[in-house]
């Protein structure tokens, strides 16, 4: 009589496998979800400056900014506020709906001409917030 061979995995090989799978899932969320922060601030970025757009348009025909409003982001993650409308400032703030305790707030600040840009977090900079 012939012996049938025995085929499958062993429990040791099927707990490398998880144990692979672990170490890799591991390394990748970390980075995936900085990704999705970061496309998150992207459309913030992107209410900022259509909502600096408006005014700047405005201005260009009247004597001063806007009244201030408020609106969300294309995508919903950010309410966006504008606020101290002046004839010459306006300070336009983009509040996430989310958790972003890198960045927190991006803003706006526009007076006499000169634009800055900011970030409301103790942790967040311009770099990791306004340029990636």
């Amino acid at each position: 009589m012939k012996n049938p061979r025995i085929t499958g995995f062993t429990l040791i090989e099927l707990m490398i496998v998880v144990a692979i799978i672990g170490i890799l899932a591991s390394i990748a969320y970390p980075s995936y979800t900085d990704y999705v922060l970061r496309a998150k601030r992207g459309d913030a970025k992107s209410a900022l400056l259509s909502a600096q757009l408006a005014q700047e348009k405005y201005r260009a025909n009247n004597t001063t900014y806007e009244a201030a409003a408020d609106s969300t982001s294309p995508d919903g993650y950010y309410t966006i506020t504008t606020s101290g409308n002046t004839a010459t400032a306006y300070i336009i703030t983009a509040t996430p709906t989310f958790t972003d305790s890198a960045c927190g707030n991006l803003v706006i600040t526009v007076s006499g001409g000169t634009e800055t840009k900011s970030v409301s977090a103790s942790g967040g900079t311009l770099t990791d917030c306004w340029k990636k």
